[in-house]
């Protein structure tokens, strides 16, 4: 049985400290967007393992990745790890 590949919808992500809006594509992670524009983050595993790039959401619904936040966390969907998670719906609003 063939395992069916996750397909990722490009998404905007929004940062709430600035108003910022950045488009996040297809092929790309949220923290490789922000990290191209100048906002930083601060990341080490890069595969959702660690936790160090944790960031609060304000709005928006995580589509969970990681495997660092438990299955409770992830229902509540007040973090996300941007190394590797993305977004369900059009705008995530990050509390950055």
């Amino acid at each position: 049985m063939a395992v069916a590949a996750i397909e990722n919808s490009a998404f905007k992500v929004k940062i709430h400290s600035t108003g910022e809006v950045f488009e996040v594509g297809s092929d790309q992670s949220i923290f490789e967007v922000l990290e191209d524009n100048g906002v930083f983050l601060a990341v080490s595993c890069e595969s959702g393992v660690c936790g160090t790039c944790q960031t609060g959401v304000i709005s928006g619904v995580p589509d969970h990745r990681d495997v660092f936040l438990t299955d409770k966390e992830h229902a509540q969907g007040k973090f996300v790890m941007p190394c590797c998670s993305r977004s369900k719906s059009a705008i995530l609003e990050l509390d950055l």
